[in-house]
């Protein structure tokens, strides 16, 4: 589509600089822009390519701004400014409603004549679809689980039975919700299977990342609250309650039964243990491990540097004798301490 630069700074809450007749249709890389395009300057260490974009408009931050005789759009958030134009320009049609011959609706499910079922999809009894909701090939929605107005689900995404997805919430391919939660009883050394009869509660506006698995509550629910964010492969375990706001990069594990607060930021790779509490406002460095709670907001790490192996095995070794050169240490300074005193009697008696 082709929109006016005005209308694009008017929809996106952007201020206007220059001739804002232009037209744009897309957005684009500073670098790889041509016309027609929208580019932005996000990160300070691309500035140099500003000058020389063949984009017909940019978006940039006040500071910025004089970079470029260019049409732009001036705001203080050029990230936020580029999504918001992006998701303008490049939102899809939506598809005709209705249900694929081929997909299979139980009859005691409510599905809205607004929705779209696809090829092989299958709507479970007493299953919820709401309004205008995108259900794609060969899902699977479980019995008595509600898919929220406005929902989009991927291809293949399976939703358990009695899940909640909420309005507007975005679900990828291969996504398992609702699966059950690592519980096992130990008797005798053998495992009992611990019956898992929670559900997953996920809110509104949330995005569940490519082959995510979140587990449902082995009593209690597992929750995610609204506008969280999931990128692909993360592993929620049961329990688990995720705050508002709160985004997580791929490959992160949690375990069972932890609490993580509004307003986090949990990096790729990073492994969070079970029965924890995280505070709002915390941000945990890509590939570190939290064994503890987290009680203050902050950024937290706890991850060593890599090494070349050697100094790496050396620095492992020295590690392991910390403990020992500690006790040793406490001894030198109770000695000396001991010594200390000892003087300080000589000369009293002195006196």
């Amino acid at each position: 589509m082709n929109i006016r630069l005005s209308e694009l700074a008017e929809q996106v809450g952007a201020a206007l600089e220059g001739d804002g007749s232009v037209l744009v249709a897309r957005v684009a890389t500073l670098e790889s822009a041509g016309p027609g395009a929208i580019a932005f300057l996000a990160n300070p260490r691309y500035r140099s390519q500003l000058a020389g974009t063949k984009a017909t408009a940019v978006i940039v931050s006040p500071e910025a701004a004089a970079g470029s005789p260019l049409p732009k759009l001036v705001s203080a958030n050029p990230y936020a400014t580029y999504a918001r134009v992006a998701t303008i320009l490049h939102t899809a049609s939506p598809p005709a409603a209705g249900a694929h011959p081929t997909a299979i609706v139980e009859g005691s499910a409510r599905v809205d004549a607004s929705a779209t079922i696809g090829a092989h999809a299958v709507i479970g009894a007493g299953a919820v679809v709401g309004a205008r909701a995108r259900i794609g090939a060969g899902c699977v929605i479980g019995a008595e689980t509600t898919i929220g107005d406005d929902v989009l689900l991927h291809a293949n995404a399976t939703i358990y039975d009695r899940c909640v997805v909420g309005a507007r919430s975005i679900v990828h391919s291969g996504a398992v919700i609702g699966a059950d939660g690592f519980g096992m009883a130990e008797e005798d050394g053998r495992w009992i299977k611990i019956p898992q009869i929670g559900r997953v509660i996920i809110g509104a506006d949330c995005e569940i990342g490519a082959n995510t698995t979140i587990d449902r509550g082995a009593i209690d629910d597992t929750v995610l609250e609204d506008d969280v964010k999931l990128d692909n492969q993360i592993q929620v375990g049961h329990n688990c309650r995720i705050g508002a706001h709160t985004a997580i990069a791929g490959c992160v594990g949690i375990a069972g039964s932890t609490r993580i607060g509004r307003n986090c930021k949990i990096g790729g790779a990073a492994m969070i243990a079970g029965h924890l509490s995280i505070a709002d406002g915390v941000t945990l460095t890509g590939a570190s491990a939290a064994m503890e709670s987290i009680r203050e907001p902050g950024v937290y790490t706890g991850i060593h540097p890599t090494l070349p192996h050697g100094d790496w095995a050396r620095l492992s070794i020295e590690l392991r004798h910390l403990r020992k050169l500690a006790v040793q240490v406490r001894a030198q300074l109770r000695g000396g301490a001991a010594i200390k005193a000892g003087k300080s009697g000589e000369r009293d008696d002195s006196d």
